[in-house]
């Protein structure tokens, strides 16, 4: 079990936590991150509704929509409407996945519950089209968000949370190198149901071997002729540690 590091209160002698830089992180913007399979772009309705409407009310769209807060929309119109909003949004700040090979949006994902003063950011709202689902992509949007909060902004936490239920979910935060903390129960109703969340974070002083990992997995040589993995992140990851 994760013991929190403490020294001896000067007055009291009592233990507290080690004194910590109080400077405040600047907050997320509107600005494109760029990889090499996708790049992350402030969400623009116009742009990428048509895409992202056609990744995500396929066949398979009760799955996509599932675990998140909307269920499927009954015609473009009303998902545009629910673009707009989000793109107006400045905590959830909305990024469009935008797939670097065809130039179409193929998810979103954004930066929230910004609490710059304690250093603190979660991301969320993971919309992955079917497109997007077990690609490289799919990877490399997470860790552009990563590299962001932790590189860019200096960030101190960077949460990951989910339905409990939601088991791929779970799987990716895992693999991505978040630490499961706890199940909040009861935590929200979702579409009318109850929501267990469970609770996932990775910290600054975890983040360069996290890193290491992701970048080493991203690598061309890390792929053979048909695109597949020769070594998982996993692999690679526990290398790093």
């Amino acid at each position: 079990m994760h013991q929190p590091a403490s020294v001896p209160a000067p007055a009291s002698g009592l233990p507290i936590g080690p004194e910590v830089d109080t400077h405040p992180a600047p907050r997320p913007e509107r600005r494109t991150l760029a990889g090499r399979f996708v790049d992350l772009v402030p969400l623009d309705p116009e742009a990428h509704g048509p895409s992202l409407w056609a990744e995500s009310h396929g066949s398979g769209k009760d799955a996509i929509w599932q675990y998140l807060f909307e269920p499927p929309f009954p015609d473009f119109d009303s998902f545009k409407a629910h673009l707009e909003r989000k793109a107006a949004s400045e905590d959830p700040l909305f990024f469009a996945i935008v797939d670097k090979a065809t130039g179409k949006a193929v998810g979103y994902e954004t930066l929230m519950r910004i609490d710059a003063a304690h250093r603190v950011i979660e991301v969320g709202n993971i919309m992955y089209g079917a497109s997007l689902q077990r690609t490289p992509g799919a990877t490399e949007a997470q860790y552009l968000l990563a590299r962001h909060v932790f590189d860019d902004l200096g960030y101190r936490r960077f949460e990951w949370k989910c339905n409990a239920l939601n088991a791929p979910s779970r799987r990716a935060a895992e693999r991505f190198g978040f630490t499961y903390e706890g199940l909040f129960r009861q935590h929200m109703i979702v579409q009318g149901r109850n929501r267990d969340t469970a609770w996932f974070s990775m910290l600054d002083s975890e983040w360069p071997s996290r890193k290491a990992a992701f970048e080493r997995w991203l690598a061309p040589d890390n792929f053979d002729a048909q695109g597949r993995q020769k070594r998982s992140l996993a692999e690679l990851r526990e290398k790093a540690r």
